[in-house]
């Protein structure tokens, strides 16, 4: 072939690639635009995806971009990319193929669009876990839509249910964790035959679950917890027997499970939880697949069924706070990797049983409050993986299996209230993870192995009830981790420990009724956070020691012993009036009742020369006070017009506390320019009195507040907090009488015809609002947020379940109306220390903290670390997003289902940091009746 015909034949090849390019380049150039759009919408996001978005490139070339076989955009793949920012709708659905959009798991924003209706080809659709606003759009021109997953968007208002029933082709959908508004079960769903994932968890459904849900006969997952659901389950749920999972907790349910339930065998996770669920579950003993079962607080009742023993894929069951009787079945456990039970607070009888561990797998066996008897089987002795085991409050008897004491990964040992007899082993000293050690209410006897001391985690030891003989091993002062020693009731004997006082964490020691001698070791009163020392009933002799003035004790009883001389005066209050009683050789000078004064009156008489001097020096001294008392006044008087409240004729002071101050310094320092807070009746001031003492004065209009005080609380303990109107004497008659560590002081209150005066300790750090969100003083990283957390819960937990015998029963009572309220405010401040944010923040848009939080990690707990403050240290951020997970607890929208104060505080136990260098704070004794 010539040259010229074959450059004329390539010519003309030239000529219709060119003319092909002009058709192909306009629709080419429309969807490089639109993607170049999407990335500058997004492009300050964290993310190295665009990295490849170049105008130099394909958009089939792009990262995270599918193309077809026409070379047009049918993905859009940016799933978990920490993208920001808001995005196009209207200008992705122009993209004629685009069949999928993921855009899940970022922190994208601004409303999900109108325009979204124009996606009509789309098949896969996911905007999950992210921050969009506003309400969901109409869905119904989405006919091809397979899969759509709008959870946790953060959209609010009423959701489209009727577009739904338009959207046939659907076989996932994943609504739930939005603040829709409620809506009864929403029957458009029931359309969508071909449903195999359910996801309306927290989605304010309310009503009842329709009969005709068993028309969704290809379901595999089905989630409709945290709703406001009641009535029965309804039997066509039987239908739905490819189910692998079903979630129906924190809801509202009634009635038994349906005649048929046990059709459903291919369950393999089963969460019915925190409803009122009645009868038996006989219904379950064909659901041989299961792996987790959840049934905890209901009021199920009958047996467990035998069968349960030979479930070979169970791994993880949950019982507690129901009406169970009879015995666990014997085999339960024993075919799989069985991991967890929790039986508690049910009417269990019989043994335990034997090979729950019999897989080496075991971690919790929580048994609590039942009837259980025998003896704990041998095998528990040798299961090296148990975390926690906990039988208290039954009925069991016999030895201790060794073992069980020096479990190597044991955190918790509960034998309280049983019959359980015989020593603690040496092989204690092996449990290095032990950290609380309650054996209360028994019959263990001998002596207290030395080798307790090895035990370096304990926190808790609790031996009250026993019959323990022998001396305080003097090593225990080794446990410097140690916050609670209760060894009363037993048969110890000998002297206490000085080495006691090096177990630096201690804030509750109670040795009482024993036969303990000797003195008192001065080291105790030097213990920083001791809080409570009991050492009554015991053969203690010598003198009180002094030290003992510095602590700041709540409960102090030295009763019934045989100590002598002098009671220190900062320990002679009204308080301890009954602390000393039952030592006869004690005498006091403070007019502590029931009594002698120290001096003597049978000594040599005076010389008349004596007598007038000291008569001198006394008419000297009262010349001289009265010179003080007359300037006072008259400076009073002098500068009262400065002083934002008049002087009364008469001033009522009620002492709680030893005072080193009168009411004429308080009154005088009220002056405009100590304001440091003001609220609904009144201001707080800041005094400073002539000794250089500070304290915080809160001062009450009685008119402003018609019979009730209405004030903005700025405990410095909790930061600040949310208007409250509890009664004047409430608050009076609470604080006067609670000497605790984490609950500030009321020193006294002062009174007039129409205003009330309370003074209280003054904290220099300020409030923990201060420190977070003003003046950042002082360093808070995690072990000082801790700190506060831990210190605060223990201060809320003490008013809410400490204060019975130190206040009018009426108040206790009362304080439980509002105890959930309390919780909830608790749990703000854990949110605000975790993530260093304010309660309200402009980029929360309508939201506030809590809400923020709740929807950032609702379901996927993983999302907390990210909300961690930054300023807080790496190594801390995995235990602070603990704590958030505390919070999301005690900010759970329906009251009844928050924790209590105790039990909060018993979670903080459970995620107390190993800090080095940082503030630590130690655990008290847990509770016998929690499972947390």
């Amino acid at each position: 072939m010539s040259s010229e015909i074959v450059s004329g034949y390539r010519k003309f090849l030239l000529l219709i690639a060119l003319f092909f390019c002009t058709l192909i380049l306009p629709s080419s150039s429309n969807e490089l635009q639109v993607l170049l759009k999407l990335k500058s919408n997004l492009e300050k996001s964290n993310s190295n995806v665009f990295s490849t978005w170049s105008p130099k490139n394909s958009p089939c070339n792009f990262t995270g971009i599918v193309c077809d076989t026409n070379d047009m955009v049918k993905e859009i793949n940016l799933n978990l990319r920490n993208l920001v920012g808001i995005v196009p709708f209207d200008s992705l659905c122009s993209l004629e193929a685009l069949e999928t959009i993921s855009l899940g798991n970022n922190s994208l924003f601004g409303d999900i669009s109108d325009h979204l209706r124009n996606c009509t080809n789309l098949k896969y659709l996911d905007l999950g876990w992210n921050s969009f606003s506003g309400r969901v759009p109409d869905l119904s021109s989405l006919t091809k839509l397979e899969f759509l997953s709008l959870n946790l968007t953060g959209v609010s208002g009423s959701f489209p249910w009727k577009s739904l029933e338009n959207l046939t082709s659907l076989r996932f959908l994943s609504l739930g964790d939005n603040v829709f508004e409620k809506n009864p079960f929403p029957l458009e769903i029931l359309k969508l035959e071909k449903l195999y994932w359910l996801y309306l968890t927290n989605s304010s459904i309310e009503g009842e679950i329709p009969e005709d849900i068993g028309n969704l006969t290809l379901l595999e997952h089905l989630e409709l917890s945290y709703n406001f659901i009641f009535g029965k389950i309804p039997v066509g749920i039987a239908k739905l027997t490819k189910l692998s999972e079903l979630y129906l907790y924190d809801n509202d349910l009634s009635g038994t499970f349906p005649v048929g339930f046990g059709n459903l065998t291919n369950l393999v996770e089963l969460d019915a939880s925190n409803n009122s669920l009645e009868g038996d579950i006989s219904e379950l003993k064909l659901l041989t697949n299961l792996r987790m079962l959840q049934l905890f607080e209901n009021q199920l009742s009958g047996e467990v069924p035998v069968e349960f023993g030979d479930f070979k894929f169970l791994q993880e069951i949950s019982l507690y706070s129901n009406k169970f009787t009879g015995s666990l079945p014997q085999k339960l456990g024993s075919w799989t990797d069985f991991q967890s039970i929790d039986a508690s607070e049910n009417f269990f009888t019989g043994p335990i049983p034997p090979d729950m561990c019999k897989k080496g797998q075991m971690v919790d066996i929580l048994l609590l409050q039942n009837n259980f008897t025998g003896e704990i089987p041998e095998s528990y002795g040798s299961c090296l993986t148990l975390d926690r085991f906990r039988v208290s409050n039954n009925s069991l008897s016999g030895l201790v299996p060794t073992g069980i004491w020096g479990l190597p990964n044991l955190r918790i040992l509960d034998l309280t209230f049983n019959q359980f007899e015989g020593p603690v082993t040496r092989n204690i000293g092996q449990a290095k993870y032990l950290s609380q050690l309650f054996l209360a209410n028994n019959q263990f006897s001998g002596e207290l192995p030395v080798t307790i001391s090895k035990a370096s985690s304990l926190e808790a030891i609790v031996l009250s009830s026993n019959n323990f003989s022998g001396e305080i091993p003097s090593t225990v002062g080794e446990l410097v981790r140690l916050s609670s020693f209760y060894l009363d009731g037993n048969n110890f004997s000998g002297a206490i420990p000085h080495s006691l006082g090096a177990c630096v964490s201690l804030n509750v020691i109670s040795l009482a009724e024993n036969s303990l001698d000797g003195e008192i070791p001065a080291s105790l009163g030097y213990l920083q956070s001791l809080n409570s020392l009991n050492l009554s009933a015991n053969k203690l002799s010598g003198k009180i020691p002094e030290s003992l003035s510095s602590s700041r004790l709540s409960l102090l009883d030295l009763s019934d012993n045989q100590l002598s001389g002098h009671i220190p005066d900062s320990i002679s209050i009204n308080a301890f009036n009954e602390s000393f009683v039952g030592n006869p050789g004690l005498c006091s000078d403070s007019g502590i009742r029931n009594f002698k004064p120290c001096t003597s009156s049978s000594g040599p008489k005076m010389s008349i020369l004596v007598k007038v001097v000291i008569a001198c020096s006394i008419a000297g001294v009262f010349l001289l006070v009265l010179l003080l008392v007359t300037l006072t006044l008259a400076n009073l008087r002098k500068n009262r017009e400065n002083c934002p409240i008049q002087r009364r004729d008469s001033w009522d002071l009620e002492k709680y506390h030893i005072l080193s101050f009168g009411e004429e310094e308080v009154v005088k320092a009220l002056k405009q320019e100590n304001v440091i807070g003001k609220g609904g009746c009144g201001s707080v001031y800041k005094v400073t009195l002539s000794c250089g003492k500070q304290l915080a004065v809160k001062h009450i209009w009685k008119q402003d507040c018609s019979g009730e005080v209405k004030f903005q609380t700025t405990s410095p303990m909790l930061g600040k907090g949310k208007s409250r109107t509890p009664q004047y004497d409430a608050e009076v008659a609470t604080l006067s009488s609670i000497r605790h560590l984490n609950v500030v002081k009321l020193y006294c209150s002062i009174t007039s015809e129409d205003s009330h005066l309370l003074v209280y300790e003054y904290m220099p750090n300020g409030s923990v609002w201060d420190q977070l969100h003003m003046c950042q003083q002082i360093r808070m990283d995690w072990g000082v947020r801790y700190a506060i957390a831990l210190g605060s819960a223990r201060g809320l937990e003490y008013l809410h379940h400490g204060t019975y015998g130190y206040i009018a029963p009426e108040y206790a009572y009362a304080y439980n109306v509002d105890e959930k309220s309390d919780v909830y405010s608790f749990g703000v401040v854990l949110m605000e220390l975790v993530t260093g944010r304010r309660p309200t923040e402009p980029e929360f848009g309508e939201k506030d903290l809590v809400q923020w939080v709740h929807d950032t990690m609702m379901r996927n707990e993983e999302k907390a670390i990210d909300l961690v403050d930054s300023t807080i240290s790496d190594s801390s951020k995995e235990g602070a997003a603990k704590v958030l997970t505390i919070a999301i607890r005690c900010t759970i929208k329906i009251p009844t289902i928050r924790p209590s104060m105790k039990m909060v505080v018993h979670m903080l136990e459970d995620v107390e940091p190993c800090l080095s260098g940082e503030v630590s704070v130690k655990s008290e004794s847990e509770g016998q009746n929690s499972k947390q």
